[in-house]
């Protein structure tokens, strides 16, 4: 058998090791590693007593199981799958290549617009304690998430954005959505991380940030109210006690989201 082992079937053994890895990340960083482990147990479990010990009456038990495990699997996996999917549409060697078809080549200027505001505010609102979630769109559209507050349609401006997450403010519980250089919505309602692992002083909207990062590619903002600190959450992981100069890197993309948990 080694003896026809060729460059076809090394790359075929580093591709499935490549997608074996990225599934125990994506696994582990949603909290459902227990069930991956427990799939991968039954699987080598189906393996030995139907092809290895040939066990016919309970490998045909299992079999009918597995016949039906891909559908199970879809059931249970359905986020996972999907922000599987989500990972390889926004990769960054998609991206350049649509930047090869597109006629905007202004983009990258556009895109810097709102990280002056965002950034000042946001020190702001971390020195007076202000609580405050603002996610900033990037290549999916949030549309489903801007209707679950209140619509805008506004510049992006440091003041405002203070005055929205001010206490007495109706919309300061929820979180503010910037796309395209403009706050498109506010007040608005988040998926909740179901990560074990988060300390217990996060709070709500940390689990609130890492969610919506683990639900879509947008990048997430936190100012934590008990603490004064700023927190940026992307693809499902998290960075805490950012800097403002970190945090004007991170927002122009300069520079990737640490994974803290």
């Amino acid at each position: 058998m080694w003896m026809h082992f060729g460059v076809k079937d090394l790359i075929d053994v580093l591709l499935v090791a490549f997608f074996l890895y990225q599934t125990y990340k994506l696994m582990k960083s949603s909290g459902t590693l227990a069930i991956f482990s427990g799939v991968v147990s039954f699987i080598i479990v189906w393996i030995l007593i139907s092809h290895v010990l040939e066990m016919r009456l309970m490998g045909a038990i299992l079999d009918k199981f597995i016949s039906v495990g891909f559908v199970v699997l879809v059931i249970l996996f359905q986020d996972e799958i999907r922000r599987f999917l989500l990972a390889m549409g926004s990769h960054r060697g998609w991206k350049f290549i649509g930047k090869l078809f597109s006629k905007r080549g202004d983009s990258s200027e556009k895109e810097d617009k709102f990280v002056a505001p965002v950034v000042l505010a946001c020190m702001n609102m971390a020195r007076k304690k202000t609580g405050a979630l603002i996610v900033v769109q990037r290549d999916m559209d949030l549309t489903v998430y801007e209707h679950t507050g209140e619509m805008f349609n506004a510049d992006v401006n440091a003041r405002l954005i203070e005055n929205i997450f001010f206490k007495n403010s109706p919309l300061h519980d929820g979180a503010m959505i910037i796309a395209d250089n403009r706050i498109k919505a506010a007040g608005c309602i988040l998926p909740v991380a179901q990560n074990a692992n988060l300390p217990k002083e996060m709070g709500l909207r940390h689990r609130s940030g890492l969610g919506m990062s683990q639900e879509t590619d947008a990048l997430v903002v936190i100012v934590s109210e008990e603490r004064g600190k700023i927190s940026v959450a992307r693809q499902g992981r998290i960075s805490v006690n950012v800097t403002a100069e970190e945090l004007q890197q991170i927002l122009s993309g300069e520079r990737e989201v640490m994974n803290y948990c």
